[in-house]
């Protein structure tokens, strides 16, 4: 499939880039890139299967520009595992969760780029990409403990991690939500953390103008209508911690 380009107003860019694993023994991942002006970032970069394809694509996306963020949404290594061979073949900084910063090392660090991962506060912040401030919101527990979504108010993107993920299918946009719950279903019921936890994100991300949500698996939600029963969705279901204490019994041999 090709490059998705999501948003282009000819000075700010987003990109979902093609999925170079997809059909391999590892779970399907998406990369984002963001260009506004001469400035990029990219959204969890992935492993070292897909390292060499995604940098390439991130270069031919950027053009003139600067990779200066890389933004990990939490510690998982389909999201940082190459993170070395970023950090080594460019000049961007890298962040995620403090929670995550002396784990996410044992991905193996050159000494020359560990001053270039910084940590994100619980309570969030933002980044200024060539004067675009995009935040780093709260979504802990969705599913890791110290975990992070994107929010782009230029484009009115929510990049939404692990949350929205969606498996086995092969189309990239949700068309039909009714249809779509039986891919991400069950996913989210046992990843995400308990539906008090997705009830909060809920309230949160309500007060944000969105357009699109795009998670790191599978398809995304654009407009409004479709972006509002996702986000009702997650307000009601069960997951988690709510679901999970009956499987605590002892085997039986």
């Amino acid at each position: 499939m090709p490059n998705t380009v999501l948003f282009d107003n000819g000075t700010h860019k987003n990109v979902l880039i093609e999925d170079f694993g997809l059909g391999g023994l590892a779970i399907q991942a998406n990369q984002h890139v963001i260009v506004h002006g001469r400035s990029g970032m990219i959204l969890d970069p992935g492993g070292h299967k897909v390292y060499s394809k995604v940098l390439s694509e991130t270069f031919s996306i950027l053009c003139e520009a600067s990779l200066e963020i890389i933004f990990l949404s939490h510690q998982d290594p389909d999201i940082v595992a190459a993170l070395n061979g970023w950090l080594m073949t460019t000049d961007a900084e890298a962040y995620v969760s403090k929670l995550w910063m002396r784990f996410v090392p044992h991905f193996g660090f050159d000494h020359l780029v560990k001053d270039r991962l910084n940590p994100i506060p619980d309570e969030g912040m933002f980044f200024n990409l060539d004067g675009a401030l995009l935040a780093a919101i709260p979504a802990h527990f969705l599913h890791s403990e110290g975990n992070f979504q994107l929010y782009d108010p230029v484009s009115k993107i929510l990049y939404s991690g692990d949350l929205g993920a969606s498996i086995g299918m092969e189309y990239t946009e949700v068309t039909d939500f009714d249809a779509h719950i039986v891919h991400m279903k069950g996913f989210h019921q046992r990843y995400m953390a308990s539906n008090s936890v997705m009830k909060a994100w809920a309230n949160m991300v309500r007060g944000l103008d969105i357009d699109i949500i795009a998670p790191q698996h599978g398809a995304y939600f654009k407009g409004k209508g479709m972006v509002n029963r996702f986000i009702d969705w997650c307000a009601d279901l069960e997951c988690g911690v709510d679901l999970i204490c009956p499987l605590f019994k002892l085997p039986v041999a």
